[in-house]
């Protein structure tokens, strides 16, 4: 049930991350804080479809 996902910065809306998500326990649009080189600082990233 596993999925990759990509992760999109809010402020700049470069997808910077990859990763992988159980949509079992998760079925809802993931938000994490990271950090954004392109921004250079901790945004919040959603995902993306």
């Amino acid at each position: 049930m596993r999925v990759g996902i990509i992760l999109a910065c809010t402020e700049c809306k470069h997808r910077n991350y990859a990763t992988m998500k159980n949509k079992k326990n998760n079925p809802d649009r993931l938000e994490a804080q990271k950090f954004c080189k392109f921004c250079k600082s901790h945004t919040l990233h959603k995902e993306t479809k």
